[in-house]
């Protein structure tokens, strides 16, 4: 048994927006926890964090407005505050396994600070778990936690988000299996793919094509 003992990082961001290339992050939250690899129990919490930062960008200062009505963090919270890079890749970097509720978009934002990122198994907890086919309306993390009893309000704060969907993915399918069993078992994602570099590919590839 001593083996299958992984590490696993769970991670949450929120943004000024829903554009990785127009947009940044402005909180991050993890907590890395041990698990087992074959039954899918989670152990124990190791360490947590969570970080706030201003953003750089003109266009994510703009966007702070509209994306403040979902997080409802207020700027002078994350004014003059910057993320622990350090700290950050640290925790990246002990963890066998990353989980995040509609991981890819998590990953695309964090990409673009930190592209050792890519180099990490992501597992989406949103895709990797059929929760329609199991009776729930939608697989977004405020329905599944209100339909499992965990909890009726969602703060899209990202400590909060990750503390509520570790409760679920100890919660069973109908099979009596952890959700995080099967969120393993469903596999992990492909490497991330920026649009940009898909876009260069694509042009070069037109280029080539007209030589």
């Amino acid at each position: 048994m001593a083996q299958q003992k992984k590490l696993g990082l769970m991670v949450d961001v929120e943004t000024t927006g829903l554009g990785p290339a127009t947009d940044e992050i402005i909180e991050l939250a993890v907590k890395l926890f041990s698990f087992q690899q074959d039954t899918g129990e989670i152990i124990e919490i190791i360490e947590q964090d969570s970080f706030l930062r201003e953003p750089v960008s003109s266009s994510a200062k703009r966007n702070y407005a509209n994306a403040y009505r979902v997080h409802g963090i207020p700027y002078e919270l994350v004014e003059g505050e910057s993320f622990l890079d350090d700290k950050v890749t640290g925790y990246f970097g002990k963890a066998d396994a990353v989980f995040a509720h509609n991981a890819s978009f998590d990953r695309s934002f964090l990409y673009h600070m930190y592209p050792e990122v890519n180099n990490a198994k992501w597992y989406c907890t949103m895709r990797n778990v059929p929760w329609k086919n199991y009776g729930f309306a939608n697989g977004k993390l405020l329905t599944l936690l209100q339909s499992h009893k965990i909890t009726n309000h969602q703060s899209h704060r990202a400590m909060d988000d990750i503390t509520y969907l570790m409760e679920l993915l100890k919660k069973t399918n109908p099979k009596g299996e952890p959700y995080l069993k099967e969120v393993l078992t469903y596999g992990h994602m492909r490497r991330y793919q920026p649009a940009v570099k898909r876009e260069s590919w694509a042009k070069r590839k037109a280029s080539n094509f007209e030589m």
